[in-house]
């Protein structure tokens, strides 16, 4: 009978392919302890040890240490949970040289230095609830207490980081500024007072909102005007200012007069800032969404012809 067959370690050696050493070794643990000795005292196995070798040996090979491999043997834990625990665990080894790996392309495609690569390191190995802490906080702190536009806060809150598995190292790069930037006091400041702005047009009046449609007229009608190489103090950008204002008071439900065009200077004035686009564009970046086109140049043509228009009280 095969169960009656007997091995010494060195032919278990053979027919695992294991070292004797390590056979030793398991044996010493009492993983696969032996059927019995010779006479001379040299352990024997039988094919149950045989069996039990191959499970230590492909359990080890998955990276299993040898309490679970101890717990599958002696049937404390089901193989299934044990594997399953394991399967978690190399997820998290494998995103984690994953993100190393990308680090290290964004490190040697941008010539960073030490302290950068650091930083990049540090930051890139956040787990996602800390990258949505680290976004949270700055948004309760540039909008906390204050009773700002609530669609633009919820968009904001909605919009998280979100690093993929295999991030690129463009992704990393995204990531790496976007947690500089949110953390940037002068920016938090900047934000602070766009919500401080938004804060007093709603106790105004004005309920809030995004005002997609708006955006749009201004991109094209400035984008034309752009692309014509009309000069925002031109005569000939007075039809595009007249036109612009006057959406904005249907939209708002105010008169087209000098009063409008000052409150629309002061808006444009104060969300003036390029750092807020590139938080967008960034956070598009890290999350794979299409990059927002720059808006830069249109504001800034629209913010030039309302502010050679417009006399502000001294």
């Amino acid at each position: 009978m095969d169960d009656d067959v007997r091995y010494s370690i060195g032919e278990l050696a053979r027919r695992t392919g294991l070292t004797v050493k390590a056979i030793r070794f398991y044996a010493d643990e009492g993983l696969v302890p032996p059927a019995g000795r010779t006479p001379a005292g040299y352990r024997r196995f039988d094919v149950h040890a045989l069996a039990r070798l191959d499970l230590v040996r492909t359990l080890r090979e998955l990276g299993l240490d040898l309490a679970a491999v101890r717990r599958v043997l002696e049937r404390e834990s089901p193989l299934r949970e044990v594997a399953a625990a394991h399967a978690e665990a190399l997820d998290v080894q494998i995103r984690t040289l994953r993100l190393r790996r990308a680090v290290l392309r964004a490190v040697a495609e941008r010539g960073s230095t030490t302290e950068e690569m650091r930083l990049m390191h540090k930051l890139a190995k956040l787990s996602d609830a800390e990258r949505r802490r680290l976004i949270g906080d700055f948004i309760d702190e540039v909008f906390g207490g204050l009773d700002a536009n609530p669609e633009f806060v919820a968009m904001m809150r909605a919009a998280m980081p979100e690093l993929p598995d295999e991030p690129s190292a463009a992704q990393v790069e995204a990531w790496v500024e976007l947690g500089e930037l949110v953390q940037d006091d002068g920016f938090r400041a900047s934000v602070h007072r766009m919500a401080e702005h938004q804060a007093a047009e709603r106790a105004a009046g004005d309920p809030g909102g995004l005002h997609h449609a708006l955006t749009a007229a201004v991109r094209e009608q400035v984008g034309a005007a752009l692309a014509a190489r009309v000069a925002p103090e031109s005569a000939a950008a007075d039809a595009v200012v007249d036109g612009l204002t006057a959406r904005y008071a249907e939209t708002f439900g105010r008169p087209d007069d000098a009063e409008l065009r000052r409150w629309l200077l002061r808006r444009l004035e104060t969300a003036d800032d390029p750092r807020a686009e590139r938080y967008w564009q960034l956070l598009s970046v890290i999350n794979g969404w299409p990059v927002p086109e720059s808006l830069a140049a249109v504001f800034g043509w629209f913010t030039r012809a309302l502010r050679a228009r417009t006399a502000m009280p001294g």
